[in-house]
């Protein structure tokens, strides 16, 4: 059975007149009515009562109308649901991000994309790099913000910028009036840091290996404000950027003296792969908005 076979059908259904269904398709009445029969034969029954020159719908037919307007109605709703993904004013992107960046960036940086293309929409997966660059590789999502990833074999990223990393101690902390501080002045204090998969974690394990430090870690969260109130209630320090929205009344940030002492943000996508023409404009939107 083909498209075509049904499109026929229903046209000679509703006018139950050959010659002027054929008029209509601009096709010859013989390969209109040899269309009818063969549909007619793959279905095992006739779907007309033919007397002389005219024809009506049987029950058979009848039933098989009722189908058949739903099977051309649902294929017609899945093209237009297509041509709305590739028309780049519609459609939807999947955009990853490092919890880090929720709560200040990607809010703002939806906000000024909506304000000038409000129909696109958005799946969103917020998790550790390490996750996010699993989700996309398996195209899970479109492209996602990550901190800077060793391999690129299979990804393209673009950095896009650098945050500053402080340590961070508890604002009556008996190093809290120092201005900058080394890796090897606070080798034996107790650390709170964020848990293994996070970008900044491994940025932070790096740190501490090449300046050959074992930290003594007290305790790992799951995200930043978690890993800063425990710093503010005097259980550790730690080592994070100067983060929007977290509460630095308690707490007091230290510059460290220290080489690679920053967070590198880019973007990262799989090389090669199909971008719908809406995730090709808001990629296209994150490149610009931080050029800026």
């Amino acid at each position: 059975m083909e498209w075509q076979q049904i499109e026929y059908f229903q046209v000679v259904a509703r006018l139950q007149h050959i010659t002027r269904a054929a008029e209509i398709l601009l096709i010859s009445q013989p390969a209109l009515s040899r269309s009818i029969a063969r549909l007619e034969e793959e279905l095992g029954v006739p779907l007309f009562e033919r007397q002389g020159r005219s024809i009506s719908l049987n029950s058979y037919g009848q039933l098989f109308l009722q189908r058949a307007d739903r099977i051309m109605k649902e294929f017609q709703d899945g093209k237009q649901e297509i041509q709305d993904l590739l028309d780049p004013d519609y459609g939807n992107v999947s955009f990853g991000f490092m919890p880090t960046l929720g709560t200040y960036l990607i809010p703002n940086l939806i906000n000024s994309f909506r304000s000038n293309y409000p129909n696109i929409n958005f799946q969103f997966k917020q998790n550790g790099n390490d996750l996010l660059l699993k989700q996309l590789d398996s195209g899970e999502i479109d492209f996602c913000l990550v901190s800077s990833i060793e391999s690129k074999d299979q990804f393209q990223w673009i950095q896009l910028w650098r945050e500053e990393l402080f340590l961070i101690v508890p604002s009556i902390h008996h190093l809290a009036k120092h201005e900058s501080i080394t890796l090897q002045e606070i080798a034996d204090e107790p650390f709170v840091l964020l848990e293994k998969g996070n970008g900044l974690r491994g940025i932070t394990d790096q740190l501490f290996e090449e300046a050959g430090i074992t930290p003594k870690i007290t305790f790992e969260g799951e995200e930043v404000h978690t890993v800063a109130a425990f710093v503010a209630a005097g259980l550790g320090v730690t080592i994070i950027p100067e983060f929007k929205g977290i509460d630095w009344n308690n707490i007091t940030r230290i510059r460290l003296r220290a080489p690679n002492s920053q967070r590198v943000i880019g973007l990262a996508w799989v090389e090669g792969r199909y971008l719908s023409p809406a995730a090709k404009r808001f990629q296209q939107f994150i490149l610009n908005y931080f050029k800026k």
